[in-house]
């Protein structure tokens, strides 16, 4: 492991960069404070503040982007509990060799991950899992973009399939740690409609495991939505 010494870019640090472009941005973002564990993550995470992934992780608790809708991680924060290496050791329960990199999520069950080789051809690629696919889809571009959109890109039309009237208020609600999970299925045809949704809020740590690891595999192994949507009834 490489020392903070090695890991604090003093000459080019992305920070100064990076508070542009949150002053530019066009989609509400909130800044959280970083956490007094901020040199720990740092190390844990062995990217240098000159990254902004090492920026965020060292100068913020987190993002929390258009109305705490996309939660981009950090060191931590009251509001957002999870440090970025703390979450993927909750979710792999490992160190090392993880198949990816979780760095945000969102209040409906969608996961980023930064590829490790697993997620498709593309390594580095920032990849989402949405929760009306059930698939890790590449959105084509590394961690430095995804910030980028996330502070500036089209947020609106990217969630429109998984947004409901009021839903600014409900999400306003939730802790950092919490997401809706949907009912129906957000992959079934009965919730294309948004008004027969049901939404309970769980850990976001459960909704990651029965989406990621116990639903998306079950959908691989069938041959059409049709057997998907009859099997989850």
């Amino acid at each position: 492991m490489r020392p903070l010494t090695e890991l604090l870019d003093t000459t080019d640090p992305a920070w100064p960069l990076i508070q542009q472009w949150i002053r530019a941005a066009t989609n509400p973002v909130e800044v959280l404070p970083p956490s007094d564990a901020r040199a720990d993550a740092l190390l844990e995470t062995q990217v240098t503040t000159h990254s902004p992934m090492g920026a965020i992780v060292y100068e913020t608790g987190g993002l929390l982007i258009d109305h705490a809708f996309l939660r981009i991680l950090g060191s931590g924060h009251p509001r957002l509990p999870r440090s970025l290496p703390d979450w993927n050791k909750q979710i792999f329960n490992a160190d090392a060799n993880l198949p990816f990199y979780l760095i945000a999520d969102d209040a409906i069950g969608g996961f980023y991950a930064l590829n490790g080789g697993t997620l498709g051809s593309n390594p580095r690629n920032v990849y989402y899992f949405a929760p009306d696919t059930l698939r890790w889809d590449d959105l084509g571009h590394g961690y430095t973009d995804f910030l980028l959109f996330a502070l500036q890109g089209d947020l609106a039309g990217f969630y429109e399939s998984v947004r409901w009237p009021g839903w600014e208020q409900e999400v306003a609600r939730l802790s950092g740690d919490e997401s809706f999970q949907v009912h129906p299925l957000l992959i079934t045809r009965e919730a294309r409609d948004p008004s027969n949704w049901s939404k309970r809020v769980i850990p976001t740590r459960d909704l990651y495991h029965l989406y990621v690891d116990t639903l998306a595999p079950q959908l691989a192994n069938l041959k059409d939505d049709d057997q998907f949507t009859i099997r989850l009834r």
